[in-house]
């Protein structure tokens, strides 16, 4: 997982021409404001991959979930076959896989800390509700 947002964030770093094209079919005509966008995505890119590889919280999963769909989901949305979609579907199935492994949190800490929440959170939230 880590390999395909390094591989993209460094694609995107690059400004892919590809890439900052599309942008167009969005409503961003002007191919520097592109170009900077894709900078700043390609930034998030590394970032994500980096977190995951040393500390994979689960927020920075859902991210990849979230934004792999929407990056393969793009691909059909611009013009490109429905198999360029299907093509990337490990590019959100496999965070989804290992979202699946570390658990659904069952608060918000759960979303940033490595261990799931145990009773003193939930007691301290239900505390906090009265």
């Amino acid at each position: 997982m880590a390999g395909e947002f390094i591989g993209h964030g460094v694609f995107a770093l690059q400004g892919k021409k590809d890439w900052i094209g599309w942008f167009g079919k969005f409503g961003v005509n002007d191919p520097e404001m592109a170009k900077n966008l894709l900078f700043f995505i390609g930034l998030m890119d590394l970032a994500v991959a980096v977190l995951v590889l040393v500390r994979p919280i689960r927020i920075a999963l859902l991210w990849a979930v979230i934004w792999g769909f929407w990056t393969a989901l793009l691909r059909p949305l611009v013009g490109m076959p429905v198999w360029d979609f299907i093509e990337r579907w490990a590019n959100w199935a496999a965070p989804l896989a290992l979202l699946g492994y570390y658990g659904w949190p069952k608060c918000f800490h759960g979303w940033i800390w490595k261990q799931r929440c145990d009773e003193t959170d939930s007691s301290r939230s239900l505390a906090s509700e009265k």
